[in-house]
């Protein structure tokens, strides 16, 4: 009996092998069948569907706060400090300070547009072929590679302004200085405007991966018909 399951199991991881190596060399065909100018124009015009929906779902009221996804919160040993302050009464300051935190990044991400489609626009055709037969990930780190340093400049003094409104702005990265000391708090986390905008970059590449992906499961439902050629060949 073991050697018939040993035998079953044998045949079963074999012709799993065998369907996903299929699966993967008509991946390779389909995509071969398509121009490098018709792959590309494809990409392109699903990147920047992508960053134009994301920056429409977070750059409004509660579109990072009321996200779980991308909603920014204290960081590090400092949540367990403010759930301590809430039991002492003191909840609503806190409360405060990560409203500030979610709302200046939804002031902030308007802001990437320009720089977002640009990137898009300026894709190589070996860009496209890296997004096209990467992971998941390859869309985000595609625009945090490009896109991640000039965006932190922009985004820093709407950030700056929005927190600078709460008298806790001042209160925190002097707390948070001395939790990085301890080791508490990581290093880049201790000043509050370029934690915020971290994190407003980090949810940014999250949600346009996201709406990528959607596009790549359900090219059809784009009604775009270059759209449908390109990742309807990959699905």
């Amino acid at each position: 009996m073991m050697i018939q399951r040993r035998r079953f199991g044998v045949l079963g991881f074999s012709t799993a092998s065998l369907l996903l190596l299929a699966q993967r060399q008509a991946w390779a065909l389909s995509l071969r069948d398509l121009s490098d100018a018709d792959a590309s124009r494809g990409l392109k015009a699903a990147l920047q569907a992508g960053a134009v929906s994301a920056i429409g779902l977070l750059g409004k009221p509660d579109g990072f706060l009321g996200n779980p996804r991308v909603r920014i919160q204290l960081p590090g040993h400092l949540e367990d400090a403010a759930k301590l302050l809430k039991t002492l009464g003191q909840g609503h300051r806190v409360d405060e300070l990560v409203t500030s935190m979610n709302r200046a990044a939804e002031s902030a991400v308007p802001m990437a547009r320009d720089l977002l489609v640009g990137a898009v626009r300026s894709m190589q055709i070996s860009d496209a072929k890296k997004i096209l037969s990467g992971g998941d990930n390859s869309v985000t780190t595609f625009f945090a590679e490009k896109t991640r340093a000039p965006l932190a400049l922009k985004f820093l003094p709407t950030v700056t302004k929005a927190t600078e409104k709460v008298g806790l702005a001042d209160k925190y990265n002097q707390v948070a200085g001395k939790a990085a000391g301890l080791g508490l708090v990581k290093k880049e986390d201790s000043n509050i405007q370029q934690y915020v905008t971290r994190k407003s970059l980090d949810g940014l590449y999250l949600m346009i991966g996201d709406e990528e992906k959607k596009i790549r499961h359900d090219p059809v439902g784009t009604g775009n018909a270059l759209l449908q050629k390109v990742f309807g060949s990959l699905i």
